[in-house]
């Protein structure tokens, strides 16, 4: 499991169950918490920027629509946090046939099973400027696989000696 070495035996097994109950590959998921965690998997780190909290970076809004706050989150252990990724991931279960997917469930739900071409974030909609850093090729137009891109870095990361957890 890639990350699997950096975080606690019972956060390994509470993914490895979610990601059964999601049809995905537990690496994926990891790779995308190490990601949107800044690589720490701390239930309580927070984007500067926004309300992001967390191991997936929950927004306000979407905290409260699982029945809690961005607050209650930071306040959790990681364990307990993913009782949240579990039900954040709940609607997106038997869709997500790639990591890209996995990454698009957080951040642009719409484009889960579209193809790596498709567009998420396009200049001038107010909605580019704040993921331009994605543009790898400064076209003006974010797209799923540019997206995902750093995500994949994650996994590959994740997956190198000190950070890969084989079960031994």
């Amino acid at each position: 499991m890639a990350w699997g070495a950096v975080v606690s035996p019972e956060f390994r097994a509470a993914v490895v169950d979610i990601c059964d109950g999601l049809g995905i590959d537990p690496s994926w998921l990891m790779a995308c918490m190490a990601f949107e965690s800044a690589y720490s998997f701390d239930p309580a780190k927070r984007n500067p920027g926004s309300s992001a909290t967390g191991l997936i970076q929950f927004m306000a809004a979407t905290a409260r629509g699982l029945g809690t706050t961005t607050s209650a989150l930071a306040a959790m252990t990681a364990v307990e946090q993913l009782d949240y990724v579990r039900l954040y991931f709940k609607p997106y279960a038997g869709r997500m046939a790639t990591l890209a997917d996995v990454y698009m469930a957080i951040l642009y739900p719409k484009a889960i099973g579209k193809p790596d071409d498709y567009a998420l974030f396009v200049d001038p909609a107010k909605t580019y400027q704040p993921n331009s850093g994605l543009d790898a090729d400064r076209d003006k137009k974010v797209t799923k696989a540019e997206a995902a891109a750093s995500v994949r870095a994650a996994l590959d990361r994740g997956l190198r000696p000190g950070n890969v957890w084989s079960g031994s």
